[in-house]
C-alpha cells in the first residue's frame, strides 16, 4: 500500500486504477480510439490513478455536436433558471468538496489545505454567478422621439474551454459558469496531467440539473485541444495556460473569427520599499512564491526591494522557507506538496543548477530532497535566489517553481522601471506606508491586477482576473466580467 493510500475516501479509492471515457451528451463513452493515457501520482509514481482516453478530431466532433444539438432549448431556459442550475451545482460540489479536494491533492499535488481552499473558491463563485442571473441585464438608454431604446445580451453558441492541471477545479469552474449562465453549451477539455477533477465536474454538473449536451468533458492533449480550436461550430474559446500555446491558438481562432480569451503567463514582482513592514511582505511573498509549490501564474516570483531592507526581508525569508513540511499532499501537517511530474521538477532543478554557476547566491533551497519518503515523487525545496542582476532568465522568465529572487533597487522609480520592463503583466505588488508612494505605484504599472501591501496571488471573486501584454488576452475572467466575453451584444431600438 503506498504512503498516501489510507487517507484517500473510500469514494475516492475505488476510482484507483479506473479506465474513464469522454462525458458526452450525458453519458460516458469510449473514446474513437484505442489510444489512452495514465495519470499517476506526483508524490508518489508507483501508484497509478485512472487511465483516459487520447481524444482526437472524432471525439471532438461527437461533443460539439452533442453541445450544438442542446444549444437551442439551453439558451432559452432563460436566466433564472440557468441560475438555479448552477446554485445545484454549487451545492453539489459543496456535498462533494472533501472528495473533490483529495482528487486534485492526488493527481496535481498541492497540499490538501490548499487543494480544500480551491474547491471552496469554486463553491464560491457558482454562487455568486447564481445571484448574478437574478441582476445581469442589459441598460436602457434614450431614444429619440419616443419609444424604447435598450441593449441585451446573447449566447454566442457551442464555446472550448482548455484548462490547466494547477487550478483544475476552480479555473474550468470560473469559465463553465459564466459560460453556462449565458446560455452558452461547453465542451471542457482539462489537461491530461489533472484529468479527474474534470470528470467529476462533468458528474457534479450532470446532478446539478445540465442537461444533456451542455456541459461535455473530452480527455487528452494537443490533438484534443487543436480540433476543439479549429472546429468551425465552436464560437468562442477560452483558454489558461502559455504564453507560446496561447499565441498558437489566437492564430488558429482568429482565422476563422472565433472570439479568443487568454490567461497565460506572469513574471509577478513585488517592489518592497525601505519605510515597508517587513514581517508583512515577508509573509505574503512567502504566500504568493511558494504557496502551491509555486506552480501558479500569479506567483511572486520576483522581489525588488529596496537597497537598504535587502537583507533584512532575505533573513526573514530564509525564516518562512524553514517553517515549510515537504511531503505528499495528503499527508497530515504537509505545506508544500510535489511538482506536478518529473520533467517540471527537472526543469527547475537543472535551472538552479545553471543559475548557481552564473553566481546566484542560493540564500536557502534549491535541493531535490533525498530520502525513501521522497524517492517516487517530484519534490524541490522552496528556494530563495539573490545576487542576479535584473536583466537576467532568472528575473524576467517564468520558472513556474518554488524559486523566488531578491533584486537590490534604489527606490520605487528604479523597481517600477525594471518591473514595467517584463514581458509579463498580470499581478504585481507595493509594500509601503506611504500613500504617495502606493498611489503613484498603481497608476505607473503594467499590470492588470495591482496590489498594495497584499500578496501577488490575492483575488477575489467579484473582482476582475486578467492580464496585460504577454499575460492576457481577449478580456476579464471572474465578477460579472467574464459574462462579458459569453456574449453577444445587441442594440434593441422598440418603436411603438
Amino acid at each position: 500500500m503506498t504512503p498516501t493510500a489510507p487517507l484517500l475516501l473510500d469514494v475516492l479509492a475505488a476510482r484507483r486504477g479506473a479506465e474513464l471515457g469522454n462525458f458526452i451528451g450525458g453519458e460516458w463513452r469510449k473514446g474513437a480510439t484505442n489510444d489512452r493515457f495514465e495519470r499517476r501520482n506526483p508524490a508518489d509514481s508507483r501508484e497509478l490513478i485512472a487511465s483516459y482516453p487520447y481524444a482526437g478530431a472524432a471525439d471532438v466532433e461527437a461533443a460539439v455536436a452533442a453541445a450544438q444539438a442542446a444549444f437551442p432549448a439551453w439558451s432559452q431556459r432563460g436566466w433564472l433558471v440557468r441560475a438555479a442550475v448552477l446554485k445545484a451545482a454549487a451545492h453539489a460540489m459543496e456535498r462533494r468538496a472533501e472528495e473533490l479536494a483529495q482528487a486534485m491533492t492526488w493527481e496535481e499535488g498541492k497540499a490538501l489545505p490548499e487543494a480544500r481552499q480551491e474547491v471552496g473558491r469554486a463553491v464560491g463563485y457558482l454562487e455568486f454567478l447564481a445571484g448574478e442571473g437574478r441582476r445581469y441585464a442589459g441598460e436602457l438608454l434614450p431614444a429619440e422621439g419616443g419609444g424604447l431604446n435598450y441593449t441585451r445580451r446573447r449566447p454566442l453558441g457551442v464555446v472550448g474551454l482548455i484548462t490547466p492541471w494547477n487550478f483544475p477545479v476552480n479555473i474550468p469552474v470560473i469559465k463553465a459558469g459564466p459560460a453556462l449562465l449565458a446560455g452558452n453549451t461547453v465542451v471542457l477539455k482539462p489537461s491530461e496531467l489533472s484529468p479527474l477533477c474534470g470528470a467529476i465536474l462533468a458528474e457534479i454538473f450532470a446532478d446539478a440539473g445540465c442537461p444533456a449536451g451542455v456541459f461535455n468533458v473530452v480527455f487528452g492533449a494537443e490533438a484534443a485541444g487543436e480540433a476543439l480550436v479549429g472546429h468551425p461550430l465552436v464560437r468562442a474559446i477560452s483558454f489558461t495556460g502559455s504564453t507560446a500555446v496561447g499565441r498558437l491558438i489566437n492564430q488558429r481562432a482568429a482565422a476563422r473569427f472565433a472570439r479568443v480569451q487568454l490567461e497565460m503567463g506572469g513574471k509577478n514582482p513585488a517592489i518592497v520599499l525601505a519605510d515597508a513592514d517587513l514581517d508583512r511582505a515577508a509573509a505574503d511573498i512567502a504566500l504568493g512564491g511558494w504557496s502551491v509549490t509555486g506552480q501558479r501564474c500569479n506567483a511572486n516570483s520576483l522581489v525588488l526591494v529596496e537597497r537598504s531592507v535587502h537583507d533584512a526581508l532575505a533573513e526573514r525569508l530564509v525564516a518562512k522557507a524553514a517553517g515549510h513540511t515537504l511531503g505528499p499532499g495528503l499527508a497530515p501537517g504537509t505545506t508544500m506538496g510535489p511538482m506536478v511530474e518529473a520533467a517540471a521538477r527537472d526543469r527547475v532543478a537543472a535551472f538552479l543548477a545553471k543559475v548557481k554557476g552564473e553566481g546566484a547566491q542560493i540564500l536557502t533551497g534549491g535541493e531535490v530532497p533525498t530520502g525513501e519518503a521522497f524517492a517516487h515523487g517530484w519534490f524541490i525545496t522552496p528556494t530563495l535566489l539573490a545576487g542576479l542582476p535584473a536583466g537576467h532568465a532568472a528575473n524576467c522568465e517564468e520558472l513556474f517553481g518554488p524559486v523566488i529572487s531578491l533584486v537590490a533597487v534604489d527606490g520605487l522609480d528604479e523597481g517600477l522601471a525594471i518591473a514595467n520592463a517584463l514581458p509579463y503583466g498580470l499581478a504585481s505588488s507595493v509594500y509601503t506606508r506611504d500613500l504617495a508612494a502606493a498611489l503613484s505605484y498603481a497608476e505607473r504599472t503594467d499590470a492588470g491586477i495591482i496590489h498594495v501591501n497584499a500578496p501577488t496571488t490575492l483575488s477575489e471573486l467579484q473582482m476582475p482576473y486578467g492580464g496585460v501584454k504577454d499575460s492576457g488576452h481577449g478580456g476579464r475572467e471572474m465578477g460579472t466580467y467574464s459574462l462579458e466575453f459569453y456574449t453577444e451584444l445587441q442594440a434593441v431600438y422598440l418603436r411603438p
